[in-house]
């Protein structure tokens, strides 16, 4: 089974997916308009998250900055596969055409996902 973040968790995957490494500071100012909270809230968040593999952190010129750990294509599937499946009580796969125009995915990432999707009814959760 895929882990599948929080909201809060990934938020901040989004901005390291564009751009990393970065430092908890750049983290928030990045994230802030999105999450509305506190730096001390993106501080305990990227601790759980480190906790749970989700980043990695490692010191650059004596600055603390975290990278994604998890997979962008494969995050954004089990997410697309919790959805369809917890929220919407679907059991077919997503359509690929719900993330065009995402600003989040190219074009080859996009079809990994729709790979991913199909494949969805023979996935193990």
């Amino acid at each position: 089974m895929s882990v599948i973040p929080s909201v809060s968790e990934l938020s901040l995957l989004k901005v390291l997916w564009k751009d990393q490494p970065l430092s908890a500071r750049e983290l928030h100012e990045r994230a802030v308009a999105e999450l509305d909270w506190s730096f001390s809230s993106t501080r305990k968040t990227l601790e759980r998250m480190l906790d749970k593999q989700m980043v990695s952190q490692h010191a650059q010129h004596g600055v603390q900055v975290y990278r994604a750990q998890l997979d962008k294509v494969t995050t954004l599937a089990a997410f697309a596969r919790d959805f369809g499946r917890r929220v919407m009580e679907i059991d077919a796969p997503l359509p690929v055409n719900m993330f065009t125009g995402s600003k989040l995915v190219d074009q080859q990432e996009l079809a990994e996902l729709e790979q991913m999707l199909q494949d969805w009814p023979d996935a193990k959760d």
